[in-house]
């Protein structure tokens, strides 16, 4: 189709400046600048962050919620957990190494190290500029931050708020592309394959040849945007409550099964991960090119595909994080690190070892037996569950839970985008909006539809990463008063929200929660 193949070109034009030249060293500088600022918090303090996030998960105040008006911590990180762990987790891994090779996990690894603590500086700064809307709900984001963090700087006030307005409109885009299109197009591959119905699939509604749409894609496309539309237009409340009721279980389920793989397979886990370092910085023949365009392109892979996975450094997740009734910043901001740390080093480890050790991607030649990554991981699961093809439909399974929890979390990530631009009241138009996306995903062709989504994760990182990196002595200071007083037990004041008002409430809630 005409209109399609104009699309691929202008997508390829903007994908390749937004990322090859510029997003993907923006991306792992700032999350190195940030480590240095925090003095590598996420090790110096593991002990701490672990203790107050995963390890009080059962604690009252992280689960309960009285105010109906925001949620509970582990309800914002379950709906944070259910928008980043999606389609890039199982077809993303897949994709990272079809197209880098093994060594691309490595620098996933290397994205997520420092992805916990850029993580961690967005949440700390959604928390301290966060403020309320009309509805009495806590409305926060990069665009916040941007607009009245670096607006206070000299001559910034002008260009805080194009810079605000344009993450905003790219937060929109990339709910469409992300959280919505890449994932369901994800979906109805998954389950158009490992449950195929061929009275439907036979039947060609548009298209020829590899752009072909049957009619079982559009079907699948009508009935999950019909069950999204039953939760979004719910609003915050019901999409956190189905989140923190689905996210712990397809966790859990996905890596169990994982972990059966790779046991069956355990004979393979050492040359699993040598693969995977050597060919980190050594990528075997098979990806083909010169050495200096290989290697760029299996860090170009890794990276591309550790933030369309944890979405680390996009300014995404705290839209979510700052609806949470947490007091303390560096609390949320903490949060922030456990949410990359369970994606990415958790998540995404366990898909890319069953793919490494199961036989289906040659470890010395780089050679794929899958027809395409959209089918890898299940092609994976078969090689072990082999009766019926189980292994592929309990992957289609898991993709459908994965990447639908993804779509609601995105409505309300580009719900809060669309209410800084337009308001409160005209919030339902994008939810509208979000929701006929949906079918567009079902429609387009894979490449398409994950090529678009990399295209606006870049453009919406870009203004984010600006304001995070200008805010950099700021997250210093928040860290630095959190640390002297709840580690080193000062008797100071807590920094808790930019504006004096806030600041007063919040105070006095700590001060009764101590």
């Amino acid at each position: 189709m005409l209109f399609l193949d104009k699309l691929t070109e202008v997508n390829d034009s903007i994908n390749g400046f937004v990322w090859t030249k510029t997003g993907v060293w923006l991306l792992i500088a700032a999350g190195i600048i940030m480590t240095c600022c925090t003095k590598f918090f996420q090790v110096s303090h593991l002990r701490h962050w672990w203790k107050h996030t995963i390890g009080s998960i059962f604690h009252k105040k992280n689960i309960l919620n009285t105010d109906q008006k925001s949620i509970s911590p582990f309800q914002a990180l379950c709906t944070a957990l259910a928008a980043t762990i999606g389609t890039g987790n199982i077809a993303g891994v897949a994709a990272a190494i079809h197209i880098g090779g093994a060594g691309a996990v490595f620098w996933m690894w290397v994205a997520a190290f420092f992805g916990m603590m850029t993580n961690y500086s967005e949440n700390i700064l959604g928390i301290y500029y966060r403020r309320k809307n009309p509805d009495g709900e806590w409305s926060g984001g990069a665009m916040y931050y941007i607009k009245e963090g670096l607006g206070k700087f000299k001559g910034c006030k002008g260009i805080a708020s194009v810079l605000a307005v344009l993450f905003s409109v790219f937060a929109i885009l990339a709910s469409f592309g992300i959280g919505s299109m890449g994932q369901v197009n994800k979906i109805v591959a998954n389950i158009s394959s490992a449950f195929d119905i061929k009275a439907l699939s036979s039947i060609t509604v548009m298209g020829s040849g590899d752009s072909a749409v049957s009619l079982y894609s559009v079907i699948l496309g009508v009935v999950i945007m019909i069950l999204a539309a039953l939760i979004i237009l719910g609003g915050l409340k019901r999409i956190a409550s189905f989140a923190e009721k689905v996210v712990p279980f397809m966790v859990v389920a996905f890596v169990a099964g994982s972990l059966v793989i790779i046991g069956f397979n355990y004979f393979n886990i050492g040359a699993a991960f040598k693969a995977i370092f050597v060919n980190a910085f050594k990528p075997i023949a098979a990806l083909g090119g010169g050495v200096g365009y290989v290697i760029s392109k299996v860090v170009t892979q890794g990276f591309k595909r550790g933030v369309f996975s944890n979405e680390a450094g996009l300014g995404s997740s705290v839209m979510v994080h700052s609806n949470s009734n947490v007091v303390e910043p560096v609390q949320q901001g903490m949060w922030g690190i456990f949410e990359v740390f369970a994606d990415t080093i958790v998540v995404c480890t366990m898909t890319a070892l069953v793919v490494l050790t199961s036989g289906v991607y040659n470890l010395s030649t780089g050679e794929i037996t899958a027809a395409s990554d959209a089918i890898l991981v299940g092609a994976a699961f078969d090689s072990v569950f082999a009766w019926g093809n189980i292994g592929s439909k309990f992957i289609a399974i898991a993709m459908f839970l994965f990447a639908f929890t993804t779509v609601l979390g995105w409505s309300h990530y580009g719900t809060k985008a669309w209410e800084y631009l337009f308001g409160t009241k005209s919030t339902v138009i994008f939810k509208i909006l979000h929701i006929i996306t949906i079918f567009f995903g079902a429609i387009l062709t894979s490449s398409l539809a994950w090529d678009i989504s990399d295209t606006f994760n870049g453009l919406m990182m870009m203004p984010n990463l600006i304001g995070v990196v200008s805010l950099s002595g700021l997250v210093i200071k928040l860290t630095k008063n959190y640390v002297d007083r709840n580690i080193k037990h000062k008797d100071i004041e807590p920094m808790l929200s930019a504006y004096p008002e806030i600041q007063k409430k919040q105070a006095e809630k700590l001060k009764s929660q101590n």
